[in-house]
């Protein structure tokens, strides 16, 4: 056989359209060409996939090889063709006889030795195989992979998962000799650890702020002084959510697994991600030459902290503005165009001012008003528009430092926003922080007082539109952890004052 057809999977976002691999050998010349849009890392596949073949025992064919990864239009990135490339040569030069090639599907990166090494995205292809097998998963093909990825891929369920360690037990299985056995998938953690809100002293107001997000989903912004406990409150969120539904764990691990940080420890674990104000806008949105996610969405399902806001570069911050509306980030190049999810919880962090002492009792702050107006005034208008609560954090009396720690525990405060997000989604089938304007009219009316009381803080606060119905849906979720179906003007209050930080 001349010829010899492989099927494998390309990556596009979270999309993981089927690649054909097609290996012809002719008559002529040595040579070794590799067609289809192939980027610099398929390109070198040549002289991976020759050291290989030689390691192994088999012979290299001194012959015309063309290599052609349909469809053309696609791009093709990263190593993981190495391994359908190698067998297609092994299979058209007649070194090794396969019984069938139909039901299986191959990626892989090839080491020199002929090792099989870990690929990216395992997760996504395995969702694309399932996908178009339909729902009864019939015709789903066999997936054969590294080793070290098969953890990860197995995830998925319904499929049949065969790892290899080396490019001869993926030869001797084609071949029937030695049939590889399917990855059996080990226990997964189930509960997620994280840091316990009892462990935070004093800042009873934060806390409360902080249920509040966590019930519906909101976005927060925490002003304070150094040491005021701004990154502890922040570290404590995703211990505040509810449990991860199978659905968001497999998203969020899909994204990791893109971006190849996925670790099977982190099953189920709602994201934290804390980039350092120094991040450029494609390591926070997205981007490259290929595009890959940013860390917006490396925190889809779970929680983006933004410290020393004021300290990050205007545009970064302005890129968070469509995402935050959307939870998805597009990112076009001339030639690629990816989307992926970015349906994160935004908590930002700040000083009061330059030094950070602004309001302090000690007194310390020396920063002039112009200082102050222009550290502030990094934040553009438009971008805190689509931050739900603000609140001023104060530093923590020595009374509660030295006091022993009474304040309720992580799971505590989870039950609360557990039972209060199961009421949205019964209600409404989506978080309060999700809800359009129309169901606003519909799921979040205040009463006769609240909806007086608004009107008032409207036109003494000058607010807009868009700060009229996120007031009304942090009301909202303030009445949900009630247990109350009518928004009253006490819900309306504390939210209105949640915002009036943003109007000040």
């Amino acid at each position: 056989m001349a010829l010899a057809v492989l099927r494998s999977r390309a990556l596009a976002g979270l999309a993981a359209p089927e690649v054909t691999v097609e290996v012809h050998l002719a008559a002529g010349l040595p040579s070794f060409t590799l067609v289809g849009l192939p980027d610099t890392e398929v390109k070198e596949a040549r002289d991976r996939v020759r050291a290989a073949i030689q390691n192994c025992g088999f012979e290299f064919p001194q012959r015309r090889i063309t290599v052609n990864l349909a469809p053309a239009d696609l791009p093709k990135e990263s190593g993981r063709f190495d391994l359908p490339i190698a067998l297609g040569i092994l299979i058209a030069s007649g070194q090794i006889k396969a019984a069938t090639l139909a039901d299986h599907e191959f990626v892989g990166e090839l080491a020199l030795s002929g090792e099989l090494r870990a690929v990216r995205g395992t997760l996504a292809m395995c969702a694309a195989i399932r996908h178009e097998a339909g729902p009864h998963h019939n015709t789903a093909r066999a997936f054969v992979l590294p080793l070290e990825s098969a953890p990860e891929a197995a995830l998925i369920g319904g499929m049949s998962i065969l790892p290899a360690q080396n490019l001869l037990q993926v030869c001797a299985h084609l071949a029937g000799r030695e049939i590889l056995a399917a990855f059996a998938v080990p226990p997964a953690p189930t509960f997620a650890r994280y840091p316990d809100l009892a462990e935070v002293k004093g800042q009873a107001q934060a806390k409360r702020a902080l249920e509040v997000a966590a019930a519906g989903g909101h976005s927060l912004l925490m002003s304070g002084p150094p040491g005021a406990g701004k990154s502890m409150l922040a570290q404590r969120l995703p211990g505040l959510l509810p449990p991860m539904t199978a659905a968001e764990a497999l998203e969020s691990a899909a994204v990791h697994s893109l971006a190849g940080s996925f670790k099977l420890a982190h099953w189920n674990q709602r994201p934290f991600r804390a980039p350092h104000h120094s991040a450029s806008q494609a390591a926070l949105v997205g981007g490259g030459g290929t595009p890959r996610p940013g860390e917006i969405s490396l925190a889809h399902n779970g929680t983006l902290f933004l410290d020393e806001l004021p300290e990050f570069q205007r545009g970064v911050l302005e890129a968070l503005r469509e995402p935050l509306e959307t939870g998805q980030i597009h990112i076009a190049r001339a030639a690629r165009r990816a989307e992926f999810p970015a349906r994160f919880q935004l908590v930002a962090a700040m000083n009061p001012c330059p030094c950070g002492w602004l309001g302090h009792a000690t007194g310390k702050c020396r920063c002039t008003p112009d200082q102050v107006a222009r550290y502030r005034g990094k934040l553009s208008g438009p971008l805190l528009d689509r931050i739900d609560l603000m609140l001023d954090v104060p530093a923590v009396a020595e009374a509660d430092l030295s006091g022993r720690g009474d304040g309720e525990s992580s799971a505590t405060v989870r039950a609360r926003v557990t039972a209060a997000r199961t009421v949205q989604i019964e209600r409404q089938g989506k978080p309060n922080a999700l809800l359009g304007p129309d169901e606003i009219d519909l799921h979040a009316r205040p009463d006769a007082a609240g909806a007086q009381l608004l009107k008032q803080a409207m036109a003494r606060l000058a607010l807009t539109a868009r700060a009229y119905h996120r007031i009304l849906k942090v009301a909202r979720s303030i009445a949900d952890l009630a247990g109350m179906k009518q928004i009253n003007s006490a819900h309306v209050a504390e939210a209105i004052h949640y915002r009036r930080g943003l109007a000040d």
